[in-house]
């Protein structure tokens, strides 16, 4: 049963969401503040977790939040859910690794089919290496079984999300994939500028192993394209 973890310091809109979840089979836990929720994840994780910002007193503490969990999982799903609907926000969230950034006039069907989209994936991390799953373009390698990748025989530590847009990417060097090809090939429903901010990180992760890795270019007014080294 996978574990999912809810942290929101709103009782009634806590216990709505755990309660819809429970009813699709899920172990849910609540949290009212980011203090509880972090004392739980130092003795174990949940297998996701869904993330308010503004917790309590604390303006911005479920981005203070995801970045601990990032530092305790480079892997562990988050999804944000919040009333915040600012681009900055939105940027900021996916910035700090979160996987998914939601409004909450999200309605629970949607919240769930994404949920459950992020477990499959995750799940293919689980499976052994296969090689017929590894896609190869020069020092990049990908295993889309494991959902891992490699530049220079190096692991880069990306999302899921950010992984399915690479993979997009990689697919087929120089051909451009637009925003919304992206947004497709990696099952998110974003706007334009959070597409840009993705690519932005993924491109970061690369040359901080790599500072003179220049594979993914811009095709202004059209979108993105991998170029083979």
């Amino acid at each position: 049963m996978k574990k999912i973890a809810i942290i929101e310091d709103e009782p009634a809109i806590r216990e709505n969401y755990m309660e819809m979840l429970s009813a699709q089979g899920y172990l849910v836990s609540g949290y009212s503040n980011r203090q509880s929720a972090e004392h739980a994840f130092n003795d174990t994780l949940p297998d996701l977790a869904i993330v308010d910002i503004g917790l309590g007193h604390e303006i911005d503490g479920g981005f203070l939040l995801c970045q601990t969990l990032r530092s305790l999982s480079k892997t562990l799903p988050i999804i944000f859910l919040t009333a915040r609907d600012s681009e900055i926000d939105t940027v900021c969230g996916l910035r700090m690794g979160a996987d998914d950034y939601l409004t909450k006039d999200i309605s629970m069907a949607h919240l769930a089919a994404r949920i459950g989209a992020l477990f499959r994936r995750m799940e293919a991390l689980e499976q052994p290496a296969d090689q017929n799953a590894l896609l190869n373009r020069g020092p990049l390698t990908l295993d889309t079984k494991r959902m891992q990748v490699f530049w220079q025989q190096q692991i880069v530590d990306l999302t899921v999300t950010e992984f399915w847009m690479l993979h997009s990417l990689a697919q087929r060097p120089g051909h451009v994939k637009s925003r919304n090809e992206l947004m497709s090939d990696a099952k998110i429903y974003v706007d334009d500028s959070t597409i840009t901010s993705h690519v932005k990180r993924i491109r970061k992760k690369f040359i901080a192993l790599d500072t003179d890795f220049d594979c993914i270019d811009t095709v202004y007014g059209m979108g993105y394209r991998w170029e083979q080294v």
